[in-house]
């Protein structure tokens, strides 16, 4: 399988790299033939972007914060879309101290609001 690589580590995005078909044999010997298969290293993923994310409401969820949200309520919506909170995985870069991402919120848009 000749794939792709699209993000991470900046030496490697863009590199082409080959995916070969491993061979999966059953270790019970006492099956009457002997088995054997071959298949590709991969499994199915979905992806979609905070936007599009919004009324949704799914089983796990995966964040990649290595760039922060940048606009208001985005990390609210992003981490509200899962069913339960043990179902939530968060990727934060190296630098990101004490394991903390910005939650951006202006001020201005509650300006004039009586509360």
């Amino acid at each position: 399988m000749k794939c792709k690589i699209i993000t991470g580590d900046a030496c490697f995005a863009g590199d082409i790299v080959l995916i070969s078909r491993i061979t999966l044999e059953p270790s019970a010997e006492t099956l009457p033939i002997p088995l054997k298969q071959k298949q590709f290293p991969v499994c199915l993923a979905f992806a979609m972007t905070i936007n599009k994310s919004q009324d949704q409401e799914v089983k796990n969820v995966g964040l990649d914060l290595h760039t922060p949200v940048f606009s208001h309520g985005q990390l609210y919506v992003a981490l509200s879309r899962c069913t339960s909170g043990d179902r939530i995985k968060v990727l934060l870069s190296e630098d990101m101290q004490g394991r903390k991402t910005p939650n951006i919120v202006y001020k201005e848009v509650f300006t004039g609001l009586l509360l």
